[in-house]
């Protein structure tokens, strides 16, 4: 047991816990008991806010373990994270503001209602509110993956309900403040959360390179351990067969970025469109940070540093590879500190996440089906209630399942989130799409989305389904036809399944346009879209 890191850990953690709770009071109204106040922070956070809160939402821990891990393991392949937070906020900017807009006119909490205020159709937002609550598990589940990886490296590395009883405690408290506090639990935490890990990988990239003998070092290492594997996809360049699938994972992330209800429910809180636009704008600054993070797995080569086994398959558990190169390469208390960053950020995200899958459980499945009549207390109640599953059903989910098959689900995720983008972020600009086009389309991307999935075997693993996102292209078959026979080329399956979408989708669209059916009822309104952001008292419908 590492004492000294240990320690350190607890402290924060007890920094955040207070932090926590102490946020109830913070910039609060009469009442926590509704869901504009305790699911998205009473819609006034301002831009400094707004930024670490979008920024604690985007970049988690298992961005911070997971990323360098794959650099680790697999090469220039992990660098797809990079140009993925590039492009994602020019292709999010107009989108977002206009659906802040709607959002804030219409009092809508979640990308569903906006759907069933766009449509008329509840069928339509169902789809997209169990779309968004499924693939928000895993992401949830993944940030565990992080934590716990921390926790084995100092020294809680034990098989069975004692080596997961510190995760469990440690949720327990999360679920307790944000069941409290709401949203504001995690803006306020962000704070200091972005603050460690800027502080950690500012140290870390000036530090640890000096240490090793410096980048030509570095890098000169990731060669030789790349050229010395049998696999003829890895290494620090890219070849001609993963090339395609960088370009499309890097796109399809992108795409996928802020369909996630969790980072709908960030942009959502904020006071104003020129808080947005100005969020946009400084938010790639945590790109440069992504970047710096993704070279901890070169570095760990270079170092010599090894990951734990995990004790139910016997392999290497290659998430935790950036806890040992800390632990190894550092003094205790350092690592500490390192050890706090990368919790306090599973933390963060997993709050928001649960926030936003309770907001969508609440307003499109339960008041619409199960009690059109419910008042906003009730609805606020039913929301803190949901919180608590979702974050505990995560938990379970890494206590009975190998959490290697948990970051194999975070694949799976994005596949699903993909396919609600014709729904919510197209309808933002056209109605053309029709609602049945639109639920053909989805059916057909999710089905065959999953079903590519799960031929994709990974034989490192010994696992035959579910392997993995890149998808060789000799392998894609349509009804028989093969177009791509025998190709190695590999491509992302999120990609390929959201064509299939947008095709189907087009051609029910003509055929329900030719047969004169009726297109659904948009409630919304070309205002509605050009909300007067200077309007500082202008509240949302049903808000109070």
């Amino acid at each position: 047991m590492q004492w000294v890191e240990l320690s350190i850990f607890c402290a924060l953690f007890l920094l955040v816990t207070v932090l926590g709770f102490v946020a109830s009071r913070w910039r609060a109204a009469a009442t926590l008991d509704h869901l504009d106040e305790w699911g998205l922070g009473g819609r006034k956070f301002g831009s400094w806010i707004t930024w670490f809160l979008i920024g604690g939402d985007l970049y988690t821990a298992y961005t911070f373990v997971a990323v360098p891990a794959l650099l680790f393991g697999a090469g220039a392949m992990g660098f797809f994270a990079m140009p993925y937070t590039i492009i994602a906020y020019p292709l999010v900017f107009l989108p977002l503001l206009r659906l802040w807009s709607v959002s804030r006119a219409r009092g809508y909490v979640t990308p569903a209602d906006f759907v069933r205020g766009r449509y008329g159709s509840p069928t339509m937002a169902l789809l997209v509110a169990v779309t968004g609550i499924v693939a928000t598990m895993p992401y949830i589940a993944l940030q565990l993956v992080g934590l716990e990886a921390v926790l084995r490296t100092m020294g809680f590395n034990e098989s069975g309900f004692l080596g997961h009883l510190p995760l469990l405690i440690a949720f327990v408290i999360l679920a307790l403040y944000t069941y409290q506090s709401g949203l504001r639990a995690p803006a306020l935490i962000a704070f200091v959360k972005d603050v460690l890990i800027y502080l950690v990988i500012l140290v870390a990239v000036v530090y640890l390179p000096a240490k090793l003998g410096g980048w030509g070092e570095i890098f000169g290492a990731a060669r030789e351990k790349f050229a010395a594997t049998p696999s003829p996809n890895d290494g620090i360049l890219l070849n001609g067969n993963n090339q395609l699938q960088y370009a499309t994972l890097a796109l399809g992330s992108a795409l996928a970025l802020f369909l996630y209800p969790h980072a709908a429910t960030g942009a959502l809180a904020s006071r104003g469109r020129d808080v947005l636009k100005r969020n946009m704008s400084a938010l790639p600054a945590y790109s440069v940070l992504l970047g710096l993070l993704a070279l901890l797995g070169f570095m760990a080569i270079a170092a010599g540093t090894e990951p734990l086994l995990n004790n139910a398959t016997g392999r290497p558990d290659g998430n935790t590879i950036v806890p040992n190169l800390f632990d190894d390469m550092f003094p205790s208390w350092f690592a500490g500190i390192a050890f706090a960053a990368i919790g306090i950020g599973a933390l963060v995200p997993a709050a928001i996440m649960s926030i936003a899958a309770a907001n969508l459980w609440t307003r499109n499945i339960y008041k619409e089906y199960l009690r059109r009549g419910a008042t906003p207390r009730q609805e606020a109640r039913q929301a803190k209630a949901a919180s608590l599953v979702v974050k505990f059903g995560a938990v379970l989910f890494i206590v009975g399942i190998d959490p290697q098959y948990a970051i194999d689900l975070q694949l799976i995720g994005g596949v699903i989130i993909l396919q609600t983008l014709p729904a919510v972020a197209i309808a933002l600009y056209t109605r053309w799409l029709h609602r049945w086009g639109l639920i053909a389309g989805w059916l057909v991307g999710m089905g065959w989305g999953l079903y590519l999935l799960y031929t994709i075997p990974n034989p490192a693993a010994g696992k035959e389904h579910f392997g993995g996102s890149a998808l060789a292209l000799g392998k894609l078959n349509l009804f028989g036809w093969e177009p791509f026979a025998g190709s190695p080329v590999q491509i992302y399956v999120g990609i390929v399944a959201l064509v299939a979408n947008l095709v189907v989708a087009a051609l029910v669209t003509l055929l329900a346009r030719r047969l004169r059916v009726f297109p659904g009822l948009d409630t919304t309104k070309l205002a509605d879209y050009h909300v007067d952001e200077h309007d500082e008292n202008l509240r949302p419908v049903g808000s109070g």
